[in-house]
């Protein structure tokens, strides 16, 4: 007897600290409970709701259905829409699928079009083709077409053509131009390799070029090298500077290594400055790095 009450105790204690847990810890937070509810969360507890909270969280429920239907979303309710939300939802879907259809999108349902946006819809289908044969996009079915349009994609295809000829390109045929398209491809085959040799690109083919474009090359590339010795790139070609360039570019490092002996900075070398120089230049002083600063 003693042991089944003394068993009783502990089940009935055990019950009484599972059931004042949850009031130790204290009912959720309201504002964080009516925000759970307002966005539709499983953590929402209606049945502690205000009466004028459940009426916010009946609209915002009201309003996510209203968004679920327009994006189609198959949590869509159609029986809780008002009679103006369901004509809206009718308006815009048949709205959409028009634009698809125009557009020409595999999701279009054609069987939902009237008689004139049918028609509006080859309308638009055959400017896609009619512009796609003009771009050389696909194969071209030409079949459907005016004799005007015919024109206008053979003339869009001999610009086209002559367009890929003049910048080099792999896919031009030379074989279909005519003698005066032609010469103006070469003569912009000219102009690019001379634009290429000038700036020293690789695809510059000096054999291609006449006297006097030789000339210009050369120019531009002794111009370009002053420029990079000048800057003291690694690019510079001292072979290729003219005596009085070289003279100009040995004054300016003269007085470049005098103001660094001077001034203490930039890379000094006092075995190039004239007596002159050396007295005005007087070494400076070596600062000690502290230890923890040393590489």
């Amino acid at each position: 007897m003693t042991k089944t009450l003394t068993t009783s105790l502990w089940t009935c204690a055990a019950a009484l600290s599972l059931w004042a847990a949850p009031l130790a810890a204290g009912p959720p937070d309201p504002a964080l409970n009516l925000q759970a509810c307002r966005n539709g969360r499983p953590e929402c507890d209606r049945s502690r709701l205000t009466l004028p909270e459940l009426t916010e969280v009946a609209r915002a429920d009201h309003a996510r259905n209203v968004t679920a239907c327009r994006n189609g979303d198959e949590s869509c309710d159609r029986s809780r829409l008002t009679p103006p939300e369901a004509i809206q939802l009718a308006v815009a879907q048949h709205d959409l699928n028009v634009s698809r259809c125009n557009g020409g999108q595999s999701v279009c349902d054609p069987s939902r079009l009237t008689q004139a946006e049918a028609r509006d819809t080859l309308a638009a289908e055959r400017r896609r083709r009619l512009a796609d044969c003009k771009d050389g996009i696909g194969t071209c079915d030409s079949s459907s077409f005016t004799s005007s349009e015919l024109a206008a994609i053979e003339a869009a295809e001999r610009k086209r053509l002559m367009s890929d000829c003049r910048d080099g390109a792999v896919r031009c045929d030379e074989a279909q131009l005519t003698r005066p398209e032609a010469r103006e491809v070469e003569l912009a085959g000219r102009r690019r390799n001379l634009s290429d040799c000038a700036n020293g690109w690789d695809t510059c083919d000096s054999s291609k070029l006449g006297r006097q474009e030789a000339i210009e090359v050369e120019r531009s590339t002794r111009a370009r090298n002053l420029t990079a010795c000048e800057a003291g790139s690694a690019s510079c070609d001292f072979a290729l500077l003219s005596p009085s360039e070289s003279a100009a570019l040995a004054t300016a490092e003269r007085q470049r290594n005098y103001r660094a002996c001077v001034t203490g900075r930039g890379y000094c070398d006092r075995s190039r400055l004239t007596p002159l120089e050396a007295l005005t230049a007087r070494p400076q002083p070596t600062v000690a790095m502290p230890a923890g600063n040393q590489p």
